[in-house]
């Protein structure tokens, strides 16, 4: 369960699914700070938001090092702890893996990994002054379903969802909780890499607001997971139980991308 006293962080708090978050943490009464590489549209979802939010704006890309030691030290001064910390900045990049260069595979484990892994322990000594605490890490259903075409993307969101499981083992004595989210395509600027996709499965895109009031839902009951109503809960259950079936229910979305 959340504290009654709730300062959230939220990254990649500039557009789609984190301006629908900070929105919804307003209306439920939280205090909100939003992170990302560009101030305008922070700016604009600080905008948004009612003033009883108390919006902090921390312009920072949180895969530079120095950029999260000012985000560390801004949050310190600001408010000298953290209730949540929503891991929600990301990147999708589809295509075939052999057109992804070096560039595009780093950059994809290091937004999408690597600097969550590195602000969540960076921010530990403020998430343990505000226990019980929580961090929300904001995953895919294609880090439980693999999908082809999207091998960079869904092995990130798989190394996301393992983190999100041996950090709440971990954390759990500490009395700091991790909730996993697992939304599937979510009508967002991200969502043009999933354009060809969308064009030949006819998959379904969630709009961030419901996306964002199902994860607060999550958070709040102090769920571990959250993952979206409808076929793809059981095509997460069947992959896990029978995942043959899956490979051969994907069988022309690869061969597609390859």
């Amino acid at each position: 369960m959340l504290p009654e006293a709730k300062r959230v962080l939220i990254t990649g708090g500039g557009s789609g699914i984190g301006r629908a978050l900070a929105v919804e943490a307003a209306r439920r009464g939280m205090e909100v700070a939003v992170c990302g590489r560009r101030r305008a549209a922070l700016e604009d979802t600080a905008a948004a938001l009612s003033a009883s939010a108390h919006p902090l704006v921390i312009e920072a890309d949180i895969t530079s090092p120095a950029d999260r030691a000012r985000l560390v030290a801004r949050l310190t001064e600001a408010w000298g702890a953290l209730d949540v910390l929503v891991n929600n900045a990301g990147t999708v990049k589809g295509g075939p893996l052999r057109g992804a260069d070096d560039a595009a595979l780093e950059e994809t484990f290091q937004t999408n990994v690597l600097a969550p892994m590195a602000l969540t322990r960076e921010l530990a000594p403020l998430l343990m002054r505000a226990r019980p605490s929580r961090v929300v890490n904001v995953g895919s259903v294609f880090g439980d379903i693999a999908y082809p075409g999207f091998a960079a993307y869904s092995a990130s969101k798989f190394a996301l969802r393992g983190f999100s499981c041996a950090l709440r083992r971990e954390w759990k004595p500490l009395g700091i909780g991790v909730t996993y989210a697992a939304p599937r395509a979510t009508r967002t600027d991200a969502a043009a890499a999933f354009n060809a996709l969308i064009a030949t499965t006819g998959m379904r895109l969630d709009a961030p607001e419901k996306v964002a009031a199902r994860i607060w839902q999550a958070a709040e009951a102090g769920r571990d997971a959250a993952y979206p109503a409808g076929p793809e809960r059981l095509f997460v259950l069947i992959q896990r139980l029978a995942p043959k079936l899956i490979d051969r229910a994907l069988a022309r979305a690869a061969s597609q991308a390859s």
